[in-house]
């Protein structure tokens, strides 16, 4: 069995992606938000609120958590192609996913506003120019970040929580 916290395993960047693989990379996040819209299809409100795994978030949570942070990400890609190494600030994903509209927040409104950032994100990603991969921003965590590599990194994060929870719902027989 696969570690439950990695059900694809860790992220990886193997180098600057070619051309060709942004583009697959770009497709990937357009189809993120229909893969975890089928991930969640039919759950009831019992099973949203099971963890994914022991000491981990809920499917609610990781349902809420998805746009939360793409939201980031786009504010991100947007920042560094506005502004020279922007430093952007980090947030506390997990003090994020234990506030009150998390569990209050019917899991279609993230769904829904999902859908709609990835669709302006995929226009943003399909206009930028070979030089624009290039362009970085400075997180104070990791250090400067080139936009290809986040690329890389957030259709992995989208893949990585989906898998979350089709692998729950396996284990589960759901």
């Amino acid at each position: 069995m696969p570690d439950p916290r990695f059900p694809i395993g860790k992220f990886h960047y193997e180098g600057a992606p070619s051309a060709d693989q942004r583009q697959k990379f770009i497709a990937e996040i357009e189809q993120a938000p229909a893969a975890i819209r089928a991930a969640v299809q039919g759950l009831s409100p019992q099973q949203l609120d099971t963890p994914y795994r022991d000491g981990g978030w809920n499917v609610r949570q990781v349902v809420h958590h998805v746009p939360e942070s793409h939201m980031n990400a786009y504010i991100r890609f947007k920042l560094a192609l506005t502004e020279d190494e922007p430093t952007i600030k980090p947030y506390a994903e997990d003090r994020w996913a234990k506030l009150a509209d998390v569990p209050s927040t019917p899991v279609e409104v993230s769904l829904a506003l999902l859908e709609n950032l990835h669709v302006r994100w995929v226009v943003l990603l399909r206009s930028l120019h070979e030089e624009d991969w290039k362009r970085t921003f400075m997180h104070p965590e990791i250090g400067v970040v080139p936009l290809e590599k986040s690329l890389a990194l957030y259709t992995w994060h989208g893949k990585h929580h989906t898998a979350h929870i089709t692998e729950l719902r396996k284990r589960m027989a759901w």
